[in-house]
């Protein structure tokens, strides 16, 4: 017994399957990987940094983070909604995890009234079009 006549037919078709199944996969992985870094770069740029010298009333003295003891040249990130404030580096290291709430409490980093904003800027970033603007109206038949 050998090979059917036919086999080389089946086998072209489930190796091009194969290959397109790979590309989904890869494209999901990049788009997953693009959303993360797309979302934690414009959460830094919303989130101020400051010297820990430069606070009238800090909050702590300590990060909860790394639990080290703030400086008086140590660059921090005050959270606007909870007022927590942390070393720049541990925020960010935070942030690079996806995590968009306060390691603290868990409230937003990003505060409520820049949230519409935000999310205007990730669409854009992540280079998903307008629908309503790409395409032009149907006139009514």
């Amino acid at each position: 017994m050998g090979f059917p006549v036919g086999y080389s037919e089946l086998l072209l078709p489930k190796l091009l399957l194969h290959a397109l199944s790979v590309l989904g996969l890869l494209r999901k992985l990049m788009n997953i990987l693009f959303h993360y870094l797309v979302s934690a770069l414009l959460i830094r740029e919303i989130l101020p940094v400051v010297k820990f010298s430069e606070l009238v009333d800090p909050s702590a003295d300590s990060c909860v983070v790394c639990l080290y003891e703030f400086e008086e040249v140590d660059e921090i990130r005050r959270l606007a909604n909870c007022r927590h404030i942390f070393h720049k580096c541990c925020l960010d290291r935070w942030m690079g995890y996806d995590q968009i709430t306060c390691p603290l409490c868990r409230t937003p980093l990003i505060p409520d009234d820049m949230q519409e904003s935000f999310n205007e800027r990730f669409w854009a970033a992540s280079g998903i079009p307008d629908f309503y603007g790409e395409y032009p109206q149907i006139p009514d038949l």
